[in-house]
């Protein structure tokens, strides 16, 4: 096994450095309940010693005044740099948030790495714009980055929710200031040491670990961040709109939850390719997904039969050790987590709905977090199960007779990140596909993805796209220039 040694000071202006005034607070693996290290519990002070070299970085041109293809190599650097480091990595991000070693190899380095080297290799792509003016003018429409972009990630997919935005940040021109979960930082120090070693220059790339109300509240609220980003809950990040408002008024991007439905007709092509996917996605990263397909409407014609092939399934994700490579469900995030989960599982059996597989804390004797995969049926639209974002791998399993009403119901939330629907009827699939009021509908499966495409949602699911071209909007202006033309001819 890889041998780790963890640095939880803080990263700014290309250093390690503890908070100014030297205070930590313990990170703890949610594995066995050991303590993996110290971190600097950074405070406005370091914040602001984080912009200053951010904002220092953005003026002196040192990053931003590379061409793109200069900035292209040298993210390509970066994104090789995670793949040298990917046992240690994924060693690291499964000892600091729980999920299974063998995901964190495969899924999480390797998506971290495919991202910030996609946008290197796009920024040197993406052309400006000229505008269809009268042939008195030349009116020329480019992009510049907007400055100091701060970036708060959630502890779910530490790197991935990182390489999000500051892959995109970074390749624009923009220096970054990251704020790490508190839950999961370790990961997101490491990357700044990767990229100052891949050659993105000091200041360009900040860390700064602590908590919310201590270090991401002054990054949102700061005069001199010009953007800020943000991946966590809808309350967070409603609290952030507002700061960014009361501060300079910066361009806010929020990415936030979810309570996706999962719609499964009873002309579904596949029944056996539903259940698992159904099964799958709920359970996969512990229910710790945004986008996990929480919600299942089932025909009530193929409920049974769908159940009775749901539930062969379950022992297939009872939780074990997540160091163990055969693991496919390991610990939650930590033990405040784990209590949450465990009270909207007593939840829904005060309000009537039927548990049917799980439901309990589990390898307790562990001292680490573990919960039962769990599945409710009978489930009402309005019980706090089927409503509010669980974060934890609980299913909830309602039925509908008619196409109308299941999209009503689908619809009935706060929230619009994910959906999907499942039919062999191409009219159906397009006519509820277009009903659903979500950031993404998939249709006979769940979950497929690609850089490619634009992730985010409607409503309370947030405010703004991460992957894909798209998210180059997000940390860019767009500027006009007109040129005034007076023909000698």
């Amino acid at each position: 096994m890889t041998e780790l040694k963890f640095d939880g000071r803080a990263f700014i202006n290309g250093e390690r450095v503890a908070a100014r005034d030297a205070q930590t607070f313990n990170c703890i693996s949610p594995v066995d309940g050991r303590l993996l290290t110290a971190v600097a519990r950074c405070g406005e002070v370091d914040v602001d010693a984080a912009v200053a070299a951010a904002r220092a970085a953005f003026e002196d041109r040192r990053w931003r005044g590379l061409s793109p293809a200069q900035r292209k190599r040298v993210m390509i650097k970066f994104a090789d740099q995670l793949l040298a480091h990917a046992d240690e990595l994924a060693l690291t991000e499964t000892l600091d948030m729980g999920k299974p070693v063998k995901y964190a190899r495969s899924v999480d380095v390797n998506s971290a790495a495919n991202c910030i080297r996609w946008y290197g290799e796009a920024v040197d792509k993406v052309y400006d714009e000229i505008a269809p003016t009268a042939s008195t003018a030349l009116a020329l429409i480019t992009r510049e980055p907007v400055g100091v972009v701060g970036v708060i990630v959630p502890w779910n997919y530490p790197m991935i929710m990182a390489a999000w935005k500051i892959a995109p940040a970074l390749a624009a021109g923009n220096s970054v200031v990251l704020k790490p979960s508190e839950k999961s930082p370790l990961t997101a120090l490491r990357l700044a040491e990767l990229a100052l070693a891949a050659g993105i220059p000091p200041g360009v790339f900040n860390v700064v670990p602590g908590y919310g109300p201590e270090a991401g509240s002054p990054l949102a609220l700061h005069m001199d961040v010009d953007c800020i980003a943000f991946t966590g809950s809808t309350r967070v990040g409603k609290q952030v709109h507002v700061m960014a408002g009361q501060s300079n008024l910066k361009r806010a991007w929020t990415e936030l939850g979810g309570k996706s439905p999962n719609i499964v007709f009873a002309d579904c092509p596949n029944l056996d390719r539903a259940v698992e996917a159904a099964v799958s996605s709920i359970f996969f990263n512990q229910g710790e997904s945004c986008n996990a397909p929480s919600r299942l409407f089932v025909e009530a014609s193929i409920k049974d039969a769908f159940l009775e092939k749901a539930l062969a399934l379950v022992p297939q994700y009872q939780p074990g050790n997540p160091l163990n490579k055969s693991t496919v469900m390991g610990a939650i995030v930590d033990q405040t987590q784990l209590d949450s989960v465990l009270r909207y599982i007593e939840s829904g059996k005060r309000e009537g709905a039927q548990l049917i597989a799980g439901g309990e804390q589990a390898l307790r004797e562990t001292g680490g977090c573990y919960v039962q995969p769990t599945i409710f049926d009978g489930v009402k639209a309005d019980m706090t199960i089927a409503r509010e974002e669980i974060f934890g791998p609980v299913l909830s399993v309602l039925s509908f007779t008619d196409a109308s009403e299941v999209v009503r119901q689908a619809n009935q939330s706060v929230y619009g990140l994910q959906a999907a629907v499942w039919t062999r009827d191409l009219n159906k699939a397009h006519g509820v596909a277009r009903a659903l009021r979500a950031g993404t509908v998939h249709v006979n499966q769940y979950d497929e993805d690609d850089i490619t495409v634009p992730f985010g949602g409607f409503r309370q699911s947030g405010v703004g796209r991460d992957k894909s071209l798209h998210a180059f909007d997000k940390y860019t202006e767009t500027k006009t220039t007109w040129i005034r033309i007076d023909s000698p001819v």
